[in-house]
């Protein structure tokens, strides 16, 4: 039986709207995954870009800690510095007022002589020489004269030797030093300074640790004491 127009018309109307049907359809579900697609690599790159810009950010931290760290040394290093200093200082004014307190030991003359006879006796067993040369402030001749004579027998009864003792009167030492003497061997290569300096020097060298330890406490840190 053959299709009037009506149904054909009808039956092509049908069939169009089927495939319009089914192209939506497809077109939706294209949509779909690609609105889905684009979700997932839109979260891709957020994740990404996070995860970079919190190790741009960890990274800074680290770089601003570490500067932190070495600012804080260098603070602690120039704080440190400036305590040794003062320090410093103050056992340098300290030993500059005991220098300047070395010239009142010969105004006492029975206090200074009694230093002479065994600075001179002490630089006679130092060299254990026959002959010896003294040098010494002009004004102190006379002391180291009368040391020099009390110290001969003395010496010569401990070492069971001589000793023939020079004193310089030619060639004195400054006057501006406190006191003391000077003693050479028979040349001259070999020097004992028993200047009251001299001996502050020595002396301020053999109890600094006892010096500083009075003034500033002991060292903490420190584990050896010898």
């Amino acid at each position: 039986m053959a299709l009037s127009d009506a149904d054909v018309q009808k039956q092509i109307k049908h069939m169009m709207a089927f495939i319009e049907q089914e192209a939506n359809e497809k077109a939706e579900e294209i949509d779909a995954k690609a609105e889905e697609e684009f979700n997932i690599e839109k979260g891709r790159l957020v994740q990404t870009q996070r995860l970079k810009i919190m190790e741009y950010y960890e990274k800074k931290e680290k770089q601003i800690e570490q500067q932190k760290k070495i600012q804080m040394s260098n603070l602690m290093n120039q704080a440190r510095l400036k305590v040794l200093k003062a320090r410093d200082d103050m056992i340098s004014d300290l030993l500059n007022e005991a220098r300047t307190r070395l010239a009142t030991i010969a105004k006492d003359p029975t206090q200074y002589q009694t230093l002479m006879d065994g600075l001179i006796l002490q630089g006679f067993y130092q060299l254990l020489e026959p002959k010896v040369t003294i040098r010494c402030r002009q004004n102190d001749l006379n002391t180291v004269q009368a040391a020099v004579q009390k110290s001969i027998p003395i010496y010569q009864a401990a070492v069971k030797n001589t000793i023939n003792v020079h004193i310089d009167q030619d060639n004195h030492l400054p006057a501006d030093i406190s006191g003391g003497v000077e003693i050479y061997n028979a040349d001259g290569k070999i020097k004992v300074s028993n200047t009251l300096e001299s001996r502050l020097d020595l002396m301020a060298q053999q109890m600094m640790p006892e010096i500083r330890v009075e003034l500033f406490g002991a060292n903490q840190n420190r584990k050896f004491l010898d």
